[in-house]
């Protein structure tokens, strides 16, 4: 499938800020509230309830069937995690957390990751690694490179540290 691009105008663009702004707010706020024995679902209906006080809609609700305004993804769930009354974090636990805002019909799009307090070695390195990845991809994300210098600049750095990328799930735009 081959999508138009289509130049936004600087009043779309402010929008789109905006509801940039409201994210980070909402994931800010999130970020608080993360911690051994909260529920997944807890997370959700926070961050629910969040982006509605600011007027925003969550653009995950409902998208594709799926049931949540925030995506909550613990250990080794790569992304999307359903969040349930029955899912409490854990010390040691990484957990993502993916959601997006519609704001004035622009759309926002951001996820974050937490370690819960004293997470292994290991996990703590994929944590740095996949952090700075981003930081390598960003690098080459300018007027005449291409999608693929990006992927493969956080390809690249991954598997410089033993590990790996997520083939089957790719990025997307969302207007």
């Amino acid at each position: 499938l081959v999508m138009a691009i289509i130049i936004k105008t600087e009043e779309q663009i402010k929008l789109i800020r905006e509801s940039c702004r409201r994210l980070a707010i909402v994931h800010k706020e999130l970020e608080e509230l993360i911690r051994p024995g909260i529920s997944t679902r807890e997370i959700d209906i926070k961050g629910d309830s969040l982006i509605r006080k600011m007027g925003g809609i969550p653009n995950f609700l409902h998208y594709n069937g799926y049931p949540a305004s925030i995506c909550v993804s613990v250990n080794d769930e790569v992304v999307h995690g359903i969040p349930s009354k029955h899912r409490i974090l854990q010390e040691g636990d990484i957990v993502s957390l993916d959601t997006g805002v519609i704001w004035k019909g622009y759309q926002s799009d951001a996820a974050r990751t937490h370690m819960i307090g004293e997470v292994d070695a290991r996990a703590r390195k994929l944590v740095e690694v996949t952090e700075q990845s981003f930081f390598e991809g960003i690098k080459y994300a300018k007027a005449g490179n291409h999608l693929n210098d990006i992927s493969k600049a956080i390809q690249e750095y991954a598997e410089s540290f033993g590990f790996g990328v997520v083939r089957d799930l790719v990025g997307h735009g969302i207007g």
